[in-house]
């Protein structure tokens, strides 16, 4: 695939200041940069290598004003990282649809139905009464169980595993071996110490933008269902429990837990490693820094929680100065004991 470096720029809506006949091919990073491919300039950290790279085209801000000579063309737009992120979203676009056609072996039922421009991996499963959108790519050993609805545009990676039920909408993402719709953590204590499985009947719904990283879990719900928002990104290793409920447009880190019928509200950032205890709320626009534990509800919108358990941000920094001096705090304090042992 090869584009000169206006096609870009117009897909861009971005300015040229070089050669705009150029042919781009490949991507790359800044500082690996060589004849025919293109990069991009966000952090200013990294302009040092604009005057380096032997990347054909690079795409800078508007505002960028080079301090001295460089040799790359230059495509100037409004946000130079937004602008690189729908180039690779074309670039994955293009690779994608480069997969059509239902390979063998792989099980679709006869009562499912199957959009159009779709892509069936060897030794994926489709069961009875699903439904799969246009320009679905489903790849090699997916199983899709019975009643389930997938929308259009997705892509769905090997390995994954999706429960019957589940409602999936347009344009998601689902990385290798997720697992969507597995029953709910749901055992009832019994008289004798023993545990009995609640049966979870409920479902997943997944709207539309989702994107699910590789081996998380969404659990289905008891009754009813567990939801996520449209525009949810989950990073990879995440576990989200029977009948939670995650806003629009939340970004959730790796390794984030969120127990059972938790509410977390819209444009909320979770750090990695978070814990979040059951059955509370978080306020929207909360923002979570990694490793804390959330036990109780958030109430008020944009506050910036940190530490196990939680508390805003300023007031846990001031407790792990207090909490670092401590061994200088209990010198002081035996200090004082013994002068007073003394009179």
């Amino acid at each position: 695939m090869e584009f000169t470096v206006e096609q870009i720029a117009q897909m861009l809506n971005g300015e040229v200041k070089g050669d705009k006949y150029l042919n781009i091919n490949q991507l790359a990073k800044i500082e690996e940069g060589s004849t025919g491919t293109i990069s991009f300039l966000a952090n200013p950290k990294y302009e040092h290598y604009i005057y380096t790279t032997k990347a054909t085209a690079v795409i800078v801000d508007q505002q960028f004003r080079p301090k001295k000579a460089y040799l790359t063309t230059l495509i100037l737009v409004e946000d130079a990282y937004a602008a690189f992120t729908t180039l690779l979203q074309e670039y994955q676009k293009i690779l994608a649809q480069n997969k059509q056609g239902i390979e063998q072996p792989s099980f679709i039922s006869a009562t499912a139905k199957i959009g159009s421009d779709v892509y069936i991996g060897a030794f994926s499963y489709i069961g009875e009464h699903c439904t799969i959108g246009n320009n679905v790519k489903i790849y090699p050993n997916v199983t899709i169980a019975d009643a389930s609805v997938i929308g259009d545009n997705c892509i769905i990676y090997s390995g994954v595993k999706i429960y019957h039920n589940t409602v999936i909408g347009n344009n998601c993402t689902i990385h290798s071996n997720a697992v969507i719709g597995a029953d709910g953590f749901g055992f009832a204590p019994q008289a004798d110490g023993a545990f009995a499985t609640i049966p979870q009947l409920g479902n997943v719904i997944l709207e539309n933008n989702i994107s699910i990283g590789a081996n998380t879990t969404v659990d289905r719900a008891t009754i009813g269902s567990t939801i996520l928002r449209e525009g949810v990104k989950i990073d990879n290793l995440v576990q989200i429990a029977h009948n939670v409920e995650i806003g629009k447009n939340t970004v959730i880190a790796a390794l984030t837990g969120i127990s059972g019928s938790t509410k977390v509200g819209e444009n909320c950032k979770i750090g990695g490693q978070v814990g979040m205890a059951g059955h509370i709320t978080v306020a929207d626009n909360t923002i979570v820094t990694a490793q804390s534990g959330i036990t109780k509800t958030v109430r008020q919108s944009g506050r910036i929680m940190a530490g196990s358990p939680a508390q805003d941000s300023h007031n846990n920094l001031k407790s792990q100065v207090l909490y670092k001096n401590l061994p200088k705090i209990e010198q002081r304090i035996r200090a004082i004991e013994e002068k007073l042992n003394e009179q």
